[in-house]
């Protein structure tokens, strides 16, 4: 059943996983048939060469027989060697069936792992970022690593082995059966001792497993937010300290494994010393009938393969069970986030944004909690229309819902109360990739990918040429700094783009909107992280892409809005002011006293 967007908190683990324990089917792992359906000629050749494999291990039994009978028992050397010819031909055939096994169900296992990492990173771009708000991302890398590498082990090992064992097991009873049922009706005695501490364990072992995966999945979202940051760590000579917590967390990931291991360890020792009990105990009743001439040696030889096969079947069984519960508890994580419905989506019939565009944008009393902060609102009863053309600020103090503004217009959340229109449709009727394609984000702190200077720039609009990507670059002054660097435009920037500096990412941030040519605007202090010489030859490249386009400037310095027609002042989620540079500073007030602070500061610096 789908769910809505939720918090994947400790607890959420925890009572999962007591769940999971508390289960001893595998259901979760049902799921992954719609990822091996697309690939039935694969497994239907799988089978067959799983099932030839495990035929021949049962046939080498009745050669066995064979052997010792008519071979070893009448002298007879032409008998022998036909019977070692034949076995030569069997575990031939053995060898064959047991490749194209191996290749078919390693290659199941590879591909369906491939096509669910697809399918949960194509699923995870959809969530809408009040997910990413309250889940860590090292929880959801974790699902698209470890747990995915769980299933492949499942689909390409352990279920194959499963499987096989179970066929080794049927068939190797029913041998059992046809060579002495006396002896056969001794060993089905002792199969409930055996299959009992599977039973009992496998929860155990199950529940254990959840919770080894959970405190790796701790592990990692500590070293992703840490290597994030890790100037911030240096900067305070905190890496003492982290380290002493991501050691923590480590032991708490190795003893809840080691608790799982030797769970693991305890059954199959008292499996194998079960099995292999009950196979003495089966040699000694079958060796006093081989002596009173109930039955042939060949027989007792056959029986005591069968035996062997049977036992070793069992043993794989239960520790494969292990396994596949282990991997069902990824399953249902995996599958708890595929499951996980969006907040934010396209309506069944969205209505199409007019055309041609005009950027118009209104907010008509719109009241919105962010989700992680549910008591307190970040915009209240907020209307604001900007008209097609018009360049809008908004300044205020942090927390003032500058930044909320937006977010709600690139409909990453939906208000709670009000609407927000752009060209006159409501987004929430509307797709929101349509809704999106209509605007151009400079962030204050932009993203760069680990990509070279083109990417970056053409990430605003992929079918763009290098000629247009050359041109957004000289209009952002780019092309002074990238072509200094030693591949040029074509240098790899690093992880979140380390080897520029802050001006420079901000400058590529700028060129990407450039590229993207669309009708609104919206400039989180675009030019905050400048120098005043590359201030103002951006500032004069942002005018030029203004022109014509309805533009919203959030402004933490006020010395860059001077020029906006209208300046929005808000506090606390609301508008308190209106008006342009004068008006405002004359109206006294909170946007008065910010200008006096921002301005007598400057001076000051100045003189």
């Amino acid at each position: 059943m789908a769910m809505r967007e939720r918090h994947y908190t400790e607890t959420d683990a925890d009572r999962a996983g007591q769940r999971a324990g508390g289960r001893r089917d595998l259901k979760p792992l049902v799921g992954l048939w719609r990822y091996l359906r697309p690939h039935g000629l694969a497994m239907l050749g799988a089978f067959l060469a799983l099932t030839v494999a495990a035929g021949t291990v049962l046939a080498l039994g009745a050669g066995l027989r064979r052997l010792v009978d008519r071979g070893f028992g009448t002298g007879d050397v032409a008998m022998l060697d036909q019977a070692v010819l034949v076995l030569f031909a069997v575990v031939a055939v053995m060898a064959g069936a047991s490749y194209a096994r191996f290749y078919l169900v390693s290659w199941l296992g590879e591909r369906v792992v491939a096509d669910l990492r697809r399918a949960v990173f194509d699923h995870v771009l959809r969530l809408s970022p009040a997910f990413f708000e309250i889940n860590k991302v090292g929880e959801i890398l974790s699902r698209l690593t470890t747990d995915t590498t769980l299933l492949q082990v499942v689909v390409g090992t352990s279920a194959p082995i499963a499987l096989r064992n179970l066929l080794m097991l049927v068939g190797g009873l029913a041998m059992l059966a046809v060579t002495s049922p006396k002896l056969t009706g001794l060993v089905l005695l002792g199969v409930p001792l055996v299959i009992a501490p599977i039973l009992l364990y496998g929860r155990h072992v199950r529940r254990l497993s959840r919770a080894s995966q959970d405190r790796v999945a701790d592990v990692g979202a500590y070293v992703e937010e840490q290597l994030q940051a890790v100037r911030t760590v240096q900067a305070f000579t905190h890496e003492p300290i982290d380290r002493q917590r991501f050691a923590e967390r480590v032991e708490d990931a190795f003893a809840t494994a080691l608790d799982r291991v030797r769970a693991r360890s305890w059954m199959t020792a008292i499996v194998i010393l079960l099995v292999f009990g009950a196979i003495a105990v089966v040699l000694w009743i079958g060796g006093h009938d081989v002596l009173a001439g109930r039955i042939s040696a060949g027989q007792l030889a056959a029986f005591v393969f069968y035996a062997v096969v049977v036992a070793g079947s069992v043993g794989a069984i239960g520790e494969v069970v292990g396994d596949l519960q282990r991997a069902a508890g990824a399953a249902e994580r995996l599958f708890d986030l595929l499951a996980t419905e969006p907040e934010i989506k396209a309506p069944p019939t969205p209505l199409a944004m007019p055309e041609p565009a005009r950027g118009a944008l209104i907010f008509e009393d719109v009241t919105f909690h962010y989700p992680s902060r549910p008591e307190r609102p970040a915009l209240e009863k907020f209307s604001l229309n900007v008209a097609p053309g018009e360049t809008v600020a908004l300044v205020g103090p942090s927390g003032a819902g500058k930044t909320t503004v937006f977010q709600l217009a690139l409909r990453f959340y939906d208000p709670r109360l009000g609407s927000v229109r752009l060209d006159g449709v409501d987004l929430r009727a509307a797709d929101p990739a349509d809704v999106r394609g209509r605007i151009a984000l400079v962030a204050q702190d932009p993203a760069i990918f680990a990509a070279d200077v083109f990417e970056n720039i053409r990430y605003g609009r992929p079918d763009a040429s290098d000629a247009a990507v050359h041109a957004a670059a000289d209009a952002a002054q780019v092309t002074e700094f990238a072509e200094k660097l030693p591949q040029g435009f074509a240098t790899q920037l690093g992880e979140r783009g380390v080897r520029l500096s802050g001006g420079q990412r901000q400058r590529v941030a700028i060129a990407r909107a450039i590229l993207r040519d669309a009708p609104l605007l919206l400039l989180d202090e675009a030019t905050s992280a400048l120098d005043a010489e590359s201030e103002h030859l951006v500032q004069a490249a942002l005018e030029r892409l203004m022109q014509g386009r309805t533009t919203i400037i959030i402004a933490h310095r006020l010395a860059t809005v001077l020029k906006a027609r209208r300046i929005v002042v808000l506090d606390e989620g609301r508008i308190v002011a209106t008006g342009s540079h004068g008006e405002l500073v004359n109206a006294g007030g909170l946007y008065a006293r910010l200008a006096k602070l921002q301005f007598d500061d400057a001076r000051a610096q100045a003189g």
